[in-house]
């Protein structure tokens, strides 16, 4: 890292032992799908901004791009703001492999522009039933795990998500350490 770098705000970061586990929704989905777990047909990657000119031009390009191969695909893309002050780039297809590969392009453009670090999740919707749940992919720590909102202000199902776990834990690198599955709270899929 140069000195320039680390003036713009630029930092390396430890990647994860195996990038690509991302991909392994590619194929858990049609798992969850056979169980009854549908895809919401919307994913996002959550990023914190950064005020820079630099910053804005590589999440405009990643725009761009998804808007062009969203024409091949049929996945349209979006981005806002949320009250903690992190962007959400959310896509909507009903393919889920689109989806994993237009949230991995986003994921990569961040990463080789210098990014990396900014990134917090890609985060997937599903609903069980009329229960909304998501499948998080903390994108330092290359894992997945569930997120099932419950009734009530913040509280969640960890019971459910425990069984997600044990269910899909074949399909999908699980985080390991219970106390890193972090909810994100007015996910907006």
């Amino acid at each position: 890292m140069g000195f320039f770098d680390a003036l713009l705000g630029k930092r390396k970061v430890a990647q994860p032992a195996a990038k690509d586990r991302l991909f392994a929704m590619s194929t858990a989905h049609i798992a969850m799908d056979v169980d009854g777990l549908r895809a919401r047909g919307r994913a996002g990657i959550v990023f914190q901004s950064l005020g820079t000119a630099d910053f804005s031009r590589v999440v405009q390009e990643m725009e761009e791009v998804l808007h062009g191969t969203g024409e091949e695909t049929g996945t349209t893309v979006s981005s806002q703001d949320d009250s903690f002050g992190y962007r959400w780039m959310i896509l909507e297809d009903p393919d889920v492999e689109d989806l994993v590969v237009g949230v991995h392009a986003v994921n990569d453009a961040l990463a080789i522009a210098g990014y990396g670090d900014r990134t917090l999740a890609a985060v997937f919707a599903y609903e069980d039933g009329s229960q909304p749940l998501y499948w998080i992919y903390n994108i330092k720590r290359g894992s997945w795990y569930p997120f099932v909102p419950a009734g009530g202000e913040q509280a969640r199902s960890n019971e459910r998500e425990l069984q997600l776990k044990a269910r899909y834990g074949g399909d999908l690198p699980i985080e390991p350490e219970l106390e890193r599955w972090f909810p994100l709270w007015g996910v907006p899929l």
